[in-house]
């Protein structure tokens, strides 16, 4: 077949030798089955984010550390150099569990090389040495989906004591190996204890396996692992071989001692009293005083001003000044020989 162009740097660097046939494509990326020297092996690719259908990714990559920090501003501006960032986190995020599970003992595939969005593992097989068929392919017995369920949960709670959620585990994203049931797709594995959404994404994993080898065997729809696992991991008593029963009812914790909490805090109060007061906290004492003494200072002083105001004498008013004469009005001079008050005066004869 055509070589997928993702792929071409594989095979220019000789790490691939031939692209066989596709084998599936998911919500996340498309799987190619191929060879590498001289064995078959799976090269997973991975879609651009636009062309996922992956919601809601913010709840499983949530607790996941990014050191430097202007790479950490980046991701959270939602820059196009973050969004690089966010996508190489995201598929780092899978090779990095699959080899801390591999190291749990958890059954997983083996990463062989990663790099520009490819992924080149290992291929699960069935008994006839061909690709393993998902479980949601398969049709079990009550037998048989008792023993398959029986070693899935062995398996995730042997995760969840490595410190990881798988967070979308189903019928889709499991294979049915040669030796038992291989869990693959890990770009949403979640930290236990650092993700505050891991407790409802590890319970929902263990319902989706109850609700499918459920419709073989009934009787697992009413098992209660889910919450047994997740109370010994909070516990701190989650080991890979703790003995699990399918029935859990929650412990109801012990009633608050308040009054010996009180008492807790009067002898820690009066402790502290009794210490000798140090150098720094005697000068802030001092502060306080001097700013209290300050304070009510002011307020007598504030609180005197009224009082004085009442005892004071008022001035006697003064008495009131005589009023002045009043002015004759001026008479106007009349011109002589005038010719009356609007004609013009007429010159006065000579001698």
């Amino acid at each position: 077949m055509n070589i997928p162009e993702p792929l071409l740097p594989l095979f220019d660097e000789g790490l691939v030798d031939e692209v066989l046939r596709p084998l599936m494509s998911g919500k996340e990326a498309s799987v190619y089955l191929v060879r590498a020297h001289g064995q078959r092996c799976v090269a997973k690719v991975y879609k651009d984010a636009q062309h996922r259908s992956f919601h809601q990714r913010a709840a499983y990559s949530e607790g996941r550390q990014v050191r430097n920090t202007r790479q950490r501003r980046a991701m959270q501006k939602g820059t196009g150099y973050g969004k690089a960032l966010l996508e190489a986190e995201w598929q780092n995020a899978e090779v990095a569990a699959l080899y801390r599970l591999r190291e749990a003992g958890v059954r997983v595939p083996e990463p062989y090389h990663h790099a520009d969005n490819v992924l080149l593992m290992e291929l699960v097989k069935d008994d006839a040495g061909e690709p393993a068929p998902r479980l949601y392919d398969i049709r079990f017995s009550e037998k048989d989906a008792l023993a398959v369920h029986e070693d899935l949960i062995r398996q995730v709670a042997c995760m969840l004591s490595a410190g990881l959620v798988h967070g979308d585990l189903s019928e889709y994203n499991i294979l049915m190996g040669r030796e038992g049931p291989v869990i693959i797709d890990f770009p949403q594995a979640a930290d236990a204890a650092q993700n505050q959404n891991s407790e409802r994404l590890f319970l929902r994993d263990v319902k989706n396996l109850a609700d499918f080898l459920g419709r073989a065997a009934p009787r697992l729809r009413d098992t209660r692992y889910g919450p047994e696992i997740w109370d010994l991991y909070a516990r701190a008593e989650l080991r890979p071989d703790s003995p699990l029963t399918g029935r859990f009812q929650r412990r109801e914790l012990p009633p608050v001692d308040t009054r010996g909490v009180l008492e807790e805090i009067r002898a820690s109060e009066a402790e502290a009293t009794a210490r000798p007061m140090s150098a720094y906290q005697l000068k802030k004492q001092r502060r306080l005083e001097e700013a209290r003494a300050a304070r009510e200072a002011e307020e007598a002083a504030a609180a005197a001003r009224p009082a004085q105001k009442r005892g004071h004498q008022p001035a006697p008013a003064p008495e009131p000044k005589a009023p002045a004469p009043a002015k004759k009005p001026k008479r106007r001079r009349r011109r002589r020989g005038g010719g009356g008050a609007g004609g013009p005066a007429k010159p006065a004869p000579r001698p």
